[in-house]
């Protein structure tokens, strides 16, 4: 083990991959993979060995550009419309012909008017008019391609073109990943509590390949730390870097830093970055290994931070670099002194600018991986961002795709899901994609010129109205719009069976009663406070009040985790989990927007679509759904 290795600590990301790269050389890791010669065929994806070299020219011959006839530009000279030149002396060619002996243009054919035997031209043409030169393409002897260039189909068929049969690459990286934990299973089984499904290898593998490397995944190891030895001593003897999946964190059954130092050199243990903090870099038997923290998006992300350099430069290639673009940011975005913190988003063009949302940023949460357009990275020594504030993103997405993005910021419901999925399934290149910050949060976005479409269906208790005056505070009355989606039943959502016996919002200040409220400017939080102040109730009265979510959904699991008894919610997500209702309310839900938008082609497929009675009938069939009023404009 290197002295004073860092252990479970907050190493800059640049310094531990320099510290890694450090230990690797120490411990004999190969810098360059070996040298083999593939079939030009075969090479695209491999990174060129050594300088490719034109062994001919292309063309290796004056050929005609253009099927037409082969003349001397100086026959031609004063032809025009009006004194046309009658042509003897010519010879037909058709395009990638040799030119023939003595003639030094070609006509096309379109140009020429064939009079009897003889051509009639009525312009003149320059020397080498529609003439490839030998050489244009490529001279004999010229440097093609250097050194260290990933090939593309492009370049091998120049190659070809400049007489190359072989080409001299490195060879694929091979990567093993190495599942551990006691409590992993194989995908395909069904997992008992406390279980999970080896998702990670299948991520990590495939991350591999779409890196050009080969990838090998073992059998999943036990947490004993002499198993796992064993199986990355056998994993490093065909590898150039094996990952070891979990165990990389300071918990009892983590051992993989542990196993590491003590079969060869511990380099890192802890970087800061997050997710993907407890990450392990180390060396075995002159073969680097990468610990990737048990959670998937630290998995994957620690993969792309380390893994994907190294094997780069394993290649002898520059790492991939992704796009990058300048967006706003849809909402405040607070981040922890000290740590890279790496922010999945959703992005959308909004006006002149693109809009970039956060998504859920739980180690934990794959699908903020899966549903993001970008990576934004806050720098270690920042505290965040505030909303409308210029920030730089890594795209995943390219810009064509988000500007043909609807972003829509605000309450959640399952309808816009369902929109969401209907609109990509008439065009691959529609999205509808939305953030979930409560009905006022969406207001605001809306106000600030941030999305869309606000989703809202806030209640103002002094008027019973639902978000028309809100709309009225926040974006005053003139240029705005709102379409109705929905009439949706709220209620209590409770386990199957309502074991409490729970009637209503008042059996919420019962003892015992473990509540699980939605967040601050929600509008299911705004009908909870309408209903307790209604029935003289103080939330102080309700356990759980302060515990707070951000969708139905999230909801519903929390009760069918047992982590609460009741929480107010729609049917949809209710039945969505298996559990009980209990009715509390219909109110509508609306879509706020600016009123000159409303005609934007971005916006035409959403409108085709609530006409639809096909997709009516499938958002009344989740349970708690009117579409008597889908798509009225009320305001």
């Amino acid at each position: 083990m290197v002295a004073d290795s860092p252990f479970v600590s907050d190493v800059p990301a640049a310094q531990a991959l320099d510290a890694w790269r450090d230990a690797c050389a120490a411990t004999g890791c190969p810098p360059r993979l070996e040298v083999v010669r593939v079939p030009v065929a075969h090479a695209v994806g491999r990174v060129t060995a050594e300088p490719v070299w034109a062994q001919r020219s292309s063309p290796a011959f004056d050929a005609s550009g253009m099927d037409g006839i082969a003349v001397r530009a100086a026959d031609t000279i004063g032809a025009a419309e009006t004194t046309p030149v009658l042509l003897r002396d010519f010879a037909v060619v058709d395009t990638g012909d040799p030119l023939p002996e003595g003639y030094d243009a070609v006509v096309m054919r379109e140009h020429v008017h064939r009079v009897g035997e003889a051509a009639e031209v009525r312009a003149a043409v320059p020397p080498y008019q529609h003439v490839r030169s030998i050489g244009e393409d490529i001279a004999a002897a010229e440097l093609l391609l250097p050194a260290g260039h990933r090939l593309r189909p492009v370049d091998v068929a120049a190659a070809a073109a400049a007489g190359a049969v072989e080409l001299a690459v490195r060879r694929a990286p091979v990567v093993v990943v190495v599942p551990t934990g006691d409590e992993i299973r194989p995908i395909g089984t069904e997992p008992a509590p406390g279980e999970i499904l080896d998702t990670n290898s299948l991520m990590l593998a495939a991350q591999a390949r779409e890196l050009g490397c080969e990838a090998r995944v073992t059998p999943i190891v036990a947490d004993d730390p002499a198993v796992i030895m064993q199986t990355l001593q056998e994993a490093t003897a065909e590898a150039d870097l094996v990952v070891l999946v979990a165990g990389s964190s300071a918990g009892r059954d983590d051992y993989t830093a542990r196993v590491v130092a003590k079969a060869g050199t511990l380099a890192v243990h802890g970087v800061a970055v997050r997710p993907g903090h407890p990450v392990v870099l180390g060396a075995v038997d002159a073969t680097p290994v990468l610990g990737a923290p048990g959670y998937p998006v630290s998995a994957a992300l620690t993969f792309d931070i380390f893994a994907a350099p190294l094997l780069a430069a394993l290649e002898g290639a520059a790492p991939r670099e992704r796009p990058t673009a300048t967006a706003r940011l849809a909402r405040k975005l607070a981040s922890n002194v000290g740590m890279d913190d790496w922010v999945r988003v959703r992005l959308g063009r909004v006006g002149g600018d693109v809009v970039a949302t956060p998504l859920p940023r739980g180690a934990g949460v794959l699908t903020s991986l899966v549903r993001a357009d970008g990576l934004l990275v806050v720098p270690a020594g920042l505290e965040g961002h505030h909303a409308g504030e210029q920030v730089r993103v890594e795209l995943l997405r390219g810009l064509g795709e988000i500007g043909r993005t609807i972003v829509a910021i605000g309450s959640h419901d399952l309808v816009l899901d369902v929109a969401a999925s209907a609109l990509r399934a008439d065009d691959p290149l529609v999205t509808l994609a939305g953030s979930n910050v409560g009905s006022l949060g969406g207001l605001v976005a809306l106000r600030d010129g941030l999305c869309h479409l606000a989703g809202s269906h806030l209640l103002d208790p002094a008027t019973g109205e639902y978000t028309l005056p809100y709309v009225d505070k926040i974006l005053g009355v003139d240029d705005v719009a709102v379409v109705r989606l929905v009439h949706r039943d709220q209620g209590l959502i409770v386990a199957p069976g309502n074991p409490l016996g729970l009637a209503g919002i008042e059996d919420l200040a019962r003892e015992g009663v473990r509540y699980v409220n939605r967040q601050r400017g929600a509008g299911t939080r705004a009908l909870l406070d309408h209903e307790l102040a209604t029935r003289g109730l103080d939330p102080a009265q309700v356990d759980g009040y302060t515990r707070e979510e951000h969708t139905h959904l999230a909801v519903a699991a929390a009760i069918a985790a047992g982590r609460a008894d009741a929480g107010l919610g729609i049917l949809a997500a209710a039945r969505a989990f298996g559990l009980d209702f209990v009715p509390v309310a219909r109110e509508p839900y609306d879509l706020v927007l600016r009123a000159e938008t409303l005609d934007e082609p971005l916006l035409a497929p959403l409108w085709e679509l609530l006409a639809r009675p096909a997709f009516r009938e499938e958002v009344e069939a989740l349970g708690g759904y009117s579409c008597a009023e889908t798509g009225r404009r009320i305001r």
